[in-house]
């Protein structure tokens, strides 16, 4: 795959006061893959995505070559709107303190888009509402709803801004999610993955999501990538990355892996 179509970072680093929190992570998101990021706490998968969203600068690297490159080019050589136009991020805590309407929120999603009309917006922020299963909640006021909810309302923002103006644009789309199921319960995790899966797929968008749940990431990943320390373990398809090795590794248990029940192909992780 041709690196104008990848989100990469190579040889990526990131030190906070003394401390090597990033040590020469290289990685690359490809459109139409789902990758999730798993490790420990504290082992830098948000830092990773801190990065990766321009959030944080990354030590330099040799010349002739970006830390975090997205579609070929230099991220730090790119402004907000032009990032914003590409990749979209979901962080762990998205606050907004505004009394707006759920509908109001997603349509916050278009800003990086000023030629989208009115009519476009609407029928985005319709989609955006229908793919993020919270149609029922589109007259409602933000602040009054659930955590769980306004995790899902901001994950369909981030939908909408994904999708904007997608046809119209040859280049690799991404989206960096980091814990989006945290606060929600096991149905609505499920469904908010599906929906990555199926995104990635239809509009071929590459996402990079920061996941806890060890057998989630194996059900909806297409590879995942361990962090431990703040160094790449592994990469791979999940029945490759998920062994009873690595895990140790990464999390200080032990494991059992077997084949999911439900699921051909992939594994099932008994901690314990």
């Amino acid at each position: 795959m041709s690196e104008s179509s990848l989100f990469s970072a190579t040889r990526l680093s990131v030190q906070r006061g003394r401390r090597d929190v990033l040590q020469q992570v290289s990685l690359q998101l490809r459109p139409g893959e789902v990758l999730s990021l798993l490790g420990a706490n504290g082992a830098g998968k948000s830092t990773f995505l801190s990065a990766l969203a321009g959030e944080i600068k990354p030590q330099p690297v040799l010349q002739g070559e970006y830390p975090v490159a997205l579609n070929g080019r230099a991220l730090s050589g790119l402004d907000a709107a032009q990032q914003a136009r590409s990749r979209t991020v979901l962080p762990q805590k998205p606050g907004l303190a505004f009394d707006l309407q759920v509908s109001e929120v997603v349509s916050m999603g278009a800003y990086p888009f000023p030629a989208l009309s009115q009519d476009q917006v609407d029928a985005l922020t319709q989609t955006a509402l229908r793919r993020a299963d919270i149609a029922h909640l589109a007259q409602r006021r933000y602040l009054e709803l659930s955590g769980g909810e306004q995790q899902r309302v901001q994950f369909a923002r981030v939908v909408l801004q994904i999708l904007a103006e997608r046809q119209d644009d040859p280049q690799g789309r991404y989206m960096l999610l980091d814990e989006p199921t945290a606060s929600l319960d096991p149905l609505h995790q499920q469904t908010l993955l599906k929906t990555v899966s199926e995104l990635a797929r239809s509009a071929r968008i590459g996402v990079l999501v920061i996941l806890h749940d060890v057998n989630l990431a194996a059900l909806w990943s297409d590879r995942i990538a361990l962090l431990s320390q703040g160094t790449l373990l592994a990469c791979g398809e999940p029945a490759l990355v998920l062994t009873p090795g690595n895990l140790k590794t990464v999390y200080g248990v032990d494991v059992r892996i077997m084949p999911h029940p439900a699921r051909p192909g992939k594994p099932l992780v008994v901690f314990g």
